[in-house]
């Protein structure tokens, strides 16, 4: 197989992996049952895992689920994006490079001291709301870089309403990065950094 057949191929199974993440995440928002919309989003990502050729593990990684907290509903959230300080930012990546963003406001989240998270835009070609944070749970029971929320422009899109963002922790995710160090991905900045522990949402470690 020539390079060029090679790319073109990793490309397209890119797509549909991708293609596959977007769909995933539309049957959460069309969900009326957000924890039966948890337990197929689980499936959904362990499948793709599993067997995708655009898996974030390793080829020789042994795999048999990765591992979630109980749904908890009192981390399941509907907030009000609220006007911020204009921000551009370049977010570095957990190895090389790194992303620019736009803050475009922040959600203020319902617990404990109403700690705030920063909403941000990929400031690129099709753009796409960002929302990543780290908690008191980093290094212990979630990897140590922090997870994602909303990652709009990879599909990952809880949805909104007329009071907001949706922001359901039971779906917080590890970037690839946690799995190889094949990947590397942009970090939570120290604007979205929650001194509490957020028990919800992936976990470490996945199963092997």
């Amino acid at each position: 197989m020539s390079v060029t057949l090679q790319v073109m191929t990793s490309f397209i199974a890119l797509a549909d992996y991708r293609r596959r993440v977007h769909e995933m995440y539309a049957s959460v928002r069309n969900s009326q049952d957000p924890v039966g919309a948890r337990d197929e989003w689980v499936a959904v990502r362990d499948a793709l895992f599993r067997d995708h050729s655009q898996s974030p593990l390793d080829p020789a990684e042994s795999f048999t689920g990765l591992n979630y907290a109980p749904y908890d509903p009192s981390w399941r959230f509907v907030v009000p994006v609220r006007a911020a300080p204009a921000l551009d930012l370049l977010i570095p990546h957990s190895a090389s490079g790194q992303t620019r963003f736009r803050r475009i406001g922040s959600v203020v989240l319902p617990v404990g001291s109403r700690p705030t998270l920063d909403v941000f835009w990929l400031d690129a070609y099709g753009g796409g709301i960002f929302v990543p944070f780290r908690d008191a749970t980093n290094g212990i029971d979630t990897y140590g870089g922090g997870r994602y929320l909303l990652d709009s422009v990879k599909g990952a899109d809880l949805g909104s309403n007329d009071d907001g963002l949706v922001l359901d922790f039971n779906f917080a995710y590890h970037p690839s990065c946690t799995y190889s160090p094949r990947w590397s991905c942009p970090l939570a900045p120290q604007g979205n950094v929650l001194a509490l522990p957020v028990p919800a949402g992936e976990q470490l470690p996945w199963r092997r």
